[in-house]
């Protein structure tokens, strides 16, 4: 289960988690611009709060990644996150990266989910 290639695929989600979190908390307008509009009246607060709230997410997801802990939780998350951002930006020309990174946060989540739970999928597929 932890092959070296899960660590690999692991420490590079982190650093571009992390990454793309310090990224918007430096420029929060700049990276709202990728919302498509109809998203925006969906939003609970202000756009520059959602972006905020955005960076404190991957930045979070970034971390847990690259501490080894949590990893199927952290992948699950950001596999959600992942999956909204490619339904709220729309298609444009990052979206081949978006879902190249949510390819690797099923990855990671598949491969580090707890045995309990791997058991009660196992039980019910022979249900």
């Amino acid at each position: 289960m932890k092959k070296t290639s899960f660590h690999i695929l692991r420490v590079g989600m982190a650093i571009t988690f992390l990454w793309i979190g310090v990224l918007i908390f430096k420029e929060p307008e700049a990276w709202s611009g990728y919302i498509q509009p109809w998203a925006v009246g969906l939003l609970p607060g202000s756009l520059e709060q959602a972006m905020i709230s955005t960076a404190i997410l991957d930045i979070l997801i970034g971390l847990l990644l690259l501490i080894d802990r949590w990893v199927w939780i952290a992948a699950l998350v950001g596999t959600i996150h992942l999956v909204i951002v490619l339904a709220v930006s729309g298609i444009t020309d990052i979206t081949v990266r978006d879902i190249g990174l949510l390819a690797g946060t099923v990855a990671l989540m598949a491969d580090s989910l707890p045995p309990y739970i791997i058991n009660k999928l196992k039980t019910k597929k022979h249900e």
